[in-house]
């Protein structure tokens, strides 16, 4: 079951209208930007829970998100070796 819809008139540059036309496929330019637009919205949502999260224990340093990137890596290359680079 999909979700009721609605009908509105939004304003933009011809050239991005144009860019999502060309883009948008079967789909259609409504469910295109409709999707654009969600991601919008949980980019927003999740930008909030960071200064949140910021707010409460203070920001993020680069070398504590260098460490995840690196555990991140290891743990796609030893998914991708099955395990085999498991320490």
């Amino acid at each position: 079951m999909s979700e009721p819809t609605g009908k509105y008139s939004i304003t933009m540059p011809r050239d991005i209208a144009e860019a999502a036309k060309a883009r948008s496929g079967p789909s259609g330019l409504s469910a295109y930007v409709a999707a654009a637009v969600a991601r919008q919205i949980e980019r927003d949502n999740l930008n909030e829970l960071i200064t949140v999260a910021e707010a409460e224990h203070g920001p993020v340093t680069d070398e504590e998100i260098q460490a995840l990137r690196e555990l991140l890596h290891q743990a796609r290359d030893n998914q991708a070796t099955g395990g085999a680079n498991a320490a």
